[in-house]
């Protein structure tokens, strides 16, 4: 790999002493067993990846940054919301309070039913667990059904009951 000609095994091994982290390190061993002669498809099994994968960690050193940088991951944000900050927080106002204040007759909120809920009012379409991902960003926290205990005070269990009723295994406010 002609790139590799121009770093020499001391400025790698400079760079493994001021990188942090499995990955970089993994990286720099890797170049310097490269430049003592090891070839990439035995690279790929000592360290059980691809050889496309250790190709494309000695290209990463191809570079005028620095080796530490080089060998280090960059932030990756990931995507985009599908709605708007503004409509997020629109969104997290709105889950706060029973379904049927938005005009839905329902008792609790679902995944299912925030699917809908933002597919008819922001135009956009959300998967289940990005919903129930979606719930729990906004506070909201699954409710379990849960056995009582026998010697519970019966009033006690009673509202229980009634509240659980109400909310059917479904998300609701903390």
């Amino acid at each position: 790999m002609e790139h590799l000609d121009e770093i020499s095994i001391e400025e790698l091994q400079d760079a493994l002493d001021n990188v942090e982290g499995k990955k970089p390190t993994e990286r720099l061993l890797a170049a310097i067993a490269y430049k003592n002669g090891v070839a990439q498809d035995e690279l790929a099994e000592w360290y059980g990846v691809h050889q496309k994968t250790i190709y494309n960690w000695l290209k990463r050193l191809d570079t005028d940054e620095s080796l530490e940088n080089a060998v280090s991951n960059i932030h990756r944000s990931g995507r985009n919301r599908k709605i708007s900050e503004l409509h997020q927080q629109e969104f997290e106002e709105t889950v706060h309070n029973p379904p049927k204040e938005t005009g839905i007759d329902a008792p609790a909120w679902t995944p299912v039913l925030v699917r809908q809920f933002l597919d008819e009012t922001y135009g956009v379409e959300y998967s289940l667990p990005s919903c129930r991902r979606l719930l729990k960003e906004a506070g909201l926290s699954y409710q379990k059904p849960r056995r009582s205990d026998a010697e519970a005070d019966e009033d006690e269990q009673e509202e229980f009951h009634d509240e659980l009723k109400k909310s059917s295994g479904r998300w609701t406010p903390p």
